[in-house]
């Protein structure tokens, strides 16, 4: 187990979660802290390099083989349109499980470090506010305020799920 997942789990098991309310892993992004749901964090690990997969999008960084599974590994950072980082010693690879409309499968996602663990109530999660047709907002779960900061809650299976990454199910299936 990785350091940085033990460190979760003890986090994880000092907080206790109260009835009613959901537990989201944040991660940083250009100094914003995103959330995805914790019962589909895998795994946590440090950045390794990965094997391309010609003709996919720049923020599909290739693939890793995770004991013996082939995870395709998408950059956040270059998803969503963010300036790109070189990466460094608190770049980190987040396994998700994800669910598609057939099948659950893993895949990484690089983000610049992880925050913490929150624990958030059902009701503190707003609705994803309208933001016209040039942005994409349905990838974003909702918003919640945790400890007077911001935390966007990503809907990781609508984003890993788009129809840019469906190339992928064939290159890894």
């Amino acid at each position: 187990m990785t350091s940085s997942m033990q460190n979760i789990e003890d986090t994880n098991l000092g907080m206790g979660v109260s009835a009613g309310e959901d537990q989201y892993l944040t991660f940083i992004l250009a100094q914003e802290e995103y959330g995805v749901d914790i019962l589909r964090v895998q795994e946590i690990k440090g950045w390794s390099k990965t094997t391309p997969i010609p003709n996919t999008p720049d923020y599909i960084k290739g693939v890793m083989n995770l004991r013996g599974s082939i995870v395709p590994i998408i950059d956040l950072r270059e998803r969503f349109g963010l300036e790109p980082l070189e990466y460094g010693p608190m770049t980190v690879v987040i396994v998700l499980s994800v669910q598609s409309e057939d099948r659950e499968r893993l895949m990484g996602v690089v983000v610049d470090a992880v925050s913490d663990v929150y624990n958030v109530k059902p009701e503190d999660l707003k609705p994803a506010p309208d933001l016209g047709d040039r942005l994409r907002s349905e990838f974003v779960k909702g918003l919640a305020t945790v400890d007077e900061k911001l935390v966007i809650v990503v809907d990781i299976d609508s984003l890993l799920n788009s129809d840019e990454l469906s190339l992928m199910n064939t290159a890894t299936a």
